[in-house]
């Protein structure tokens, strides 16, 4: 996508441009270029907009532009865009921030949206530290282990049903190069901090490790870290794909589907690509847990999700776009219009009870549920942490420092340095950030 793309009765807004103008039945929306969204894009006009009569125009971006804009945007109280893609490490921050209005008022005026259906671990997410709603999720994920069950049959390999990261490595070595240039297992080496730390960040938890205690003593360069992380770049290096310290996860999606990889530990949202009707591997993959070490489980959490600008001036019609966008009515829309492999799901737990998304999804359906609902963003490792979050830790100074900690694993992997200079270096960089947070807190 190259340009910012508009839904409404007005014109388009320019590449990173603010919203074109717009009237009392006009809200603007900022929101990330993903597939779901680019499909709710083409269904808004005939049908939230025919029934409401709000026009919505829609500013488009790639991820990290759409976050520095927001960002930017919010942080600014303008009030220019009422509703914005925020995920659930944003939301609670900005909550805090007061840049988001809280949701609540509206959910209990509003019979139809059946908040209780929304998945638990969601809403808990997309609270404010007051346990009051400030978003609600157009699609979520956890993640899983992706595997072709036919190549390990074919290697006399049994996946636990149930496996750990060294039953995982045991798998990879086995089916490396089991046919011509396939990679035992993909996993993500590309630099940023939602990028090879999102899954790495999993693997740390899991092997004891954490970035921070709960009074903010770093343990980027601790033993549990060091191992979790050796173990990872390890296991990339020796069994991993071709070009892994520049894999994210398109990459190493790509290559499960074109036969380069046995194996892949990600997002379950990437199930639905690979049982598309045009995937030459649907019907081959199986579906496992998270691979663990010393917790019960290690899937993470994640939702793009809509909050509305505390500085809005149409909150309520915002509000109506926003209880249309993450309703069962709209996936139900998507499923008839586009196909029910396209449906924003991973939210509600009536859509894991529909027959005709289950016909589609029936794969990977109820291990994407169970990873969501097993999900435990406030322990999801060994010990108390400072702030909640899975695959990353739920604090503004976080993507800065992992994405900076990232350029060295990323290194690490592409062989360019040790784990141990890596971390060491990391070490420091962490360190400053929880001296800072310290005397935060102690001020």
């Amino acid at each position: 996508m190259t340009a910012a793309l508009t839904v409404g009765v007005s014109g388009c807004a320019g590449w990173g441009g603010g919203p074109s103008g717009g009237g009392p039945n006009t809200i603007n929306v900022l929101m990330v270029n993903n597939p779901q969204m680019v499909d709710l894009q083409q269904l808004t006009a005939e049908h939230f907009t025919a029934e409401t009569g709000i026009s919505v125009n829609f500013t488009v971006l790639p991820e990290n532009d759409v976050r520095d804009k927001i960002s930017q945007e919010f942080s600014s109280q303008a009030g220019q865009y009422d509703v914005a893609t925020l995920s659930n490490f944003e939301i609670p921050i900005y909550a805090r921030s007061e840049w988001i209005a809280p949701l609540d008022d509206y959910v209990a005026a509003d019979s139809e949206f059946d908040q209780d259906d929304v998945l638990a671990p969601l809403t808990a997410s997309l609270s404010g530290d007051d346990g009051r709603l400030y978003g609600e999720p157009f699609y979520g994920e956890s993640s899983f282990l992706m595997y072709r069950r036919d190549v390990l049959e074919s290697a006399g390999v049994e996946m636990p049903a149930n496996p750990t990261w060294q039953e995982v490595a045991d798998i990879a070595a086995q089916v490396d190069g089991a046919e011509p240039g396939m990679a035992g297992i993909c996993l993500r080496g590309q630099p940023g901090w939602g990028q090879v730390f999102a899954p790495l960040t999993t693997v740390v938890n899991t092997f004891g490790g954490t970035w921070f205690t709960e009074d903010w003593q770093a343990q980027v360069n601790s033993a549990e870290f060091r191992e979790a992380v050796e173990f990872y770049v390890d296991l990339v290096r020796e069994y991993g794909e071709t070009g892994a310290p520049q894999a994210g996860f398109t990459e190493c999606l790509n290559n499960l589907i074109q036969g380069n990889a046995a194996m892949w530990y990600d997002a379950t949202s990437a199930a639905g690509s690979l049982e598309a009707a045009d995937s030459p591997v649907r019907g081959l993959i199986g579906y496992a847990p998270a691979p663990v070490v010393e917790t019960d489980n290690s899937g993470w959490l994640y939702a793009w999700s809509w909050s509305i600008q505390q500085a809005s001036a149409k909150q309520d019609a915002a509000w109506e776009f926003i209880s249309w966008a993450s309703s069962r009515e709209y996936e139900e829309l998507v499923g008839a219009e586009l196909g029910w492999s396209r449906v924003p799901a991973g939210k509600r737990a009536s859509t894991y009870s529909n027959p005709d998304y289950l016909a589609e999804a029936s794969a990977f359906a109820e291990p994407t549920l169970t990873a969501i609902e097993t999900a435990d963003p406030d322990n999801p490792g060994v010990q108390p942490r400072p702030a909640p979050g899975i695959q990353f830790m739920g604090f503004p100074d976080f993507p800065a420092l992992a994405t900076q900690v990232s350029q060295d694993v990323s290194s690490a992997i592409a062989g360019q340095m040790t784990v141990e200079e890596a971390l060491d270096r990391g070490q420091e960089l962490a360190e400053d950030v929880g001296q800072r947070y310290r005397e935060r807190e102690s001020g």
